[in-house]
């Protein structure tokens, strides 16, 4: 009995210890496991890529208008010619045997001529001497007619004399058109004169054309024929030659594809390497971006002409490109990984109150204001597809949960107070903020009076907490010397979307500056107050009057002021601008009677509308910066994305957030002011950007360990 307690004993023993090795591993794997990095601060670039062939700015493809063989060949690969220079020449000698031809004809042609004119001068002496005979017969007639009267004669000499008179008067009339025959045989034969001297003539270019000159100087970059080669010139010339005007200086034809296009315009930097110098980078700038596609295997491209300097000549014509051109750029902006946007944990979503936008289609439900949805809509947050009323009422409906009859008085007494709410943008500026203050006063009432206790009690904490962020922001925007970029405390909940609608369509929705950047007033910056004055090309700002800035806040009176300030608009147009705003600010209300999916594209009709409207105001050479800002807005248009930041209880908190421009590793990170996740989404902190292990098996097994029989 003891010898089998002994043998059992160490084998319970294995038992236990596997056990509770298992045990330990089990638990080891459900603790998650994270990959992550930092949200750090720097430069960001924009680029395209895109590959294309280096070619001369001006090339010239010679050939030739007549046919024949090359007689002699002059220059070739790579020969220096000048302009007017004797670069072939073919067999002359058949064209000048058409020279002397068209000669001879000539000389045929002008002897004709001599005889049509010596016949008209023989013409012009026989009507001389017909109307001397007529002249005669007519004094003859005269004398016998006279004698006959005085019956000296007999009537019938005077009749044979009137008849001579008549008959030398035909005479006369064919010998006058007999001149006008010969005359005219005069003009046919000069007529083929001229006509042979123009055979003569295309002879003689014939012949020239025999000798190939270069019609520019520059290099000889192909050629394409031999010594004693017979070329023939049909319907199209052949080509013989090709010349380069000048291979110091050249451009890159590079396809740029239809998505990125829009980003490319005149004057942007680009770098492009090629084969022939690997760890080469060679700059450039965008000189043209060409309106004609080139569709290849249903891929179109657009061609953008980058030029560039090859005064060392390194560069050849033909060699492939990789050009990367900037698009745009931000320094010392918060950046995160790439890698840490496609991250996604399931139950992990957004706090209500993270202040950030959710991305499209993510579907949580939550407002873009602030944790009480009473900042209808929050500082360089984008506006829900409903608008502020349609946000509050699904963060009063999520956050009070309220009932089926609850939601019918509420979206009773939004439809009551919406009215008057847009009729704040009809007061004046110094009376818009005591007016709204009493809306706002009289809705919370009225919502109170339809809440239960313990609704009434979350929803004053929500108010307590909203009054708490917009102190904050308040004092963040104090601190800064101006008012937050979103701040819509002095408009109506529809002049805000308005306002939000037309600043995502011109790019005035700009990041607010982070804590600890440098203040700028540039474009870059955001700042739209400070814009630097045109130079007069001496360096000194033209003393030209230019509009003040408008008071308030929001995205739409930022697009305003950036107008004024970086087109230096007068009085008048700021006035006649502001005028047009005014005019669209309705249309834009409009939009919320629309269905959802109209929504886009009757926005889109108003903007284009708007933008022709303000195109008018302008000079031609405000015109001309507004375009360049249209088209610095399309590349820099904002998304939506989400990130995990990993906390110190290792749990992940999900936030979302707006994102600008990226250079394929790193994204840019935009936050507002003052914002209630402007504390966490800071430089430094800790962001998730994998998953190694989760308790739901998707980890890896933990390696080494005995495998359990059961």
């Amino acid at each position: 009995m003891n010898k089998t307690r002994w043998l059992v004993l160490p084998g319970l023993l294995v038992v236990a210890a596997a056990a509770a090795w298992w045990w330990t591993q089990r638990a080891g794997a459900d603790t998650v496991q994270y990959r992550t990095a930092t949200i750090e601060r720097g430069n960001l670039q924009a680029t395209v890529s895109a590959s294309g062939a280096v070619n001369p700015v001006t090339q010239v493809s010679v050939g030739t208008q007549v046919s024949g063989q090359i007689r002699d060949l002059l220059v070739d690969f790579n020969s220096e010619v000048k302009a007017g220079q004797l670069i072939a020449q073919i067999d002359p000698e058949t064209f000048e045997y058409r020279v002397r031809s068209a000669q001879a004809d000539v000389e045929a042609a002008q002897a004709a001529v001599a005889t049509a004119q010596a016949s008209a001068a023989a013409g012009r002496a026989q009507v001389a001497r017909a109307q001397v005979d007529l002249n005669e017969a007519q004094r003859d007639f005269e004398r016998k007619h006279s004698l006959v009267q005085m019956q000296f004669i007999a009537q019938s000499e005077s009749d044979r004399a009137r008849a001579l008179v008549n008959t030398t008067a035909e005479a006369l009339k064919a010998t006058q058109a007999q001149v006008g025959v010969t005359e005219a045989q005069i003009r046919t034969a000069m007529a083929n004169v001229a006509q042979r001297e123009a055979a003569l003539a295309q002879a003689r270019v014939d012949l020239a054309r025999t000798r190939i000159t270069s019609p520019v100087d520059g290099i000889v970059i192909k050629r394409a024929i031999e010594k004693g080669q017979t070329v023939a010139a049909s319907l199209q010339s052949p080509e013989l030659f090709v010349i380069a005007q000048n291979l110091s200086d050249m451009q890159v034809d590079a396809s740029v594809d239809e998505s990125d296009v829009g980003r490319i315009r005149a004057g942007q930097h680009a770098t492009f390497t090629v084969d022939a110098f690997p760890g080469q980078t060679f700059d450039g700038e965008v000189r043209q971006v060409r309106k004609a596609a080139q569709t290849i295997a249903n891929v179109v491209t657009y061609v953008a002409v980058v030029g560039f300097s090859n005064g060392a000549g390194r560069l050849l014509p033909g060699m492939t490109a990789n050009v990367r051109i900037v698009t745009d750029q931000r320094d010392n902006v918060l950046k995160v990984p790439n890698a840490a946007l496609r991250v996604r944990i399931a139950g992990v979503e957004p706090a209500p109150a993270a202040g950030a936008s959710a991305p499209a289609g993510a579907g949580s439900g939550t407002s873009t204001g602030d944790a009480a949805g009473w900042s209808w809509m929050a500082a360089a947050h984008a506006q829900p597809a409903g608008g502020g009323f349609a946000a509050m009422r699904e963060r009063l409906i999520a956050d009070l949960q309220l009932d089926a009859s609850q939601q019918a008085r509420l979206d009773a007494i939004m439809l009551e107070l919406r009215p008057r709410f847009v009729a704040l943008a009809d007061l004046e500026q110094a009376q818009r903020q005591p007016a709204r203050a009493r809306l706002l006063a009289e809705m919370q009432q009225k919502i109170n009076a339809m809440l239960t206790p313990d609704q009434r009690a979350t929803y004053e904490q929500m108010q307590a907490r909203a009054a708490a962020n917009r102190a904050a922001q308040a004092t963040s925007a104090g601190a800064a010397g101006a008012a937050p970029a979103g701040d819509t405390a002095n408009a109506s909940p529809a002049a805000s979307a308005a306002a939000a609608a037309v600043a995502a369509a011109h790019g005035a929705a700009r990041p607010a500056p982070q804590p600890g950047a440098a203040a700028a007033s540039g474009p870059a910056s955001g700042g739209v107050a400070a814009a630097p004055a045109p130079s007069t090309g001496g360096g000194i700002a033209a003393p030209v009057p230019v509009a003040p800035a408008a008071a308030g806040g929001g995205p739409l009176q930022e697009w305003r002021n950036r107008l004024v300030a970086e087109l230096r608009l007068g009085a008048e147009q700021a006035a006649r601008i502001d005028a047009v705003i005014a005019e669209a600010r309705p249309r834009f209300m409009a939009l919320r009677d629309l269905p959802a999916d109209e929504r886009p594209k009757g926005r889109d009709r108003i903007m284009a509308d708007l933008r022709a409207r303000i195109g008018d105001v302008l000079t031609p050479e405000q015109k001309t910066r507004y375009a360049a800002m249209q088209a610095e807005a399309a590349g820099r248009a904002n998304t939506r994305g989400r990130i995990y930041l990993l906390g110190a209880d290792g749990k992940p908190k999900a936030f979302n957030v707006r994102l600008g421009i990226s250079d394929g590793s790193s994204t840019e990170l935009l936050l507002t002011a003052g914002g209630p996740a402007a504390a966490e989404l800071r430089e430094g902190a800790t962001v998730i950007t994998g998953v190694l292990a989760s308790a739901s098996g998707g980890g890896s097994r933990p390696p080494g360990g005995p495998r359990l029989p059961f």
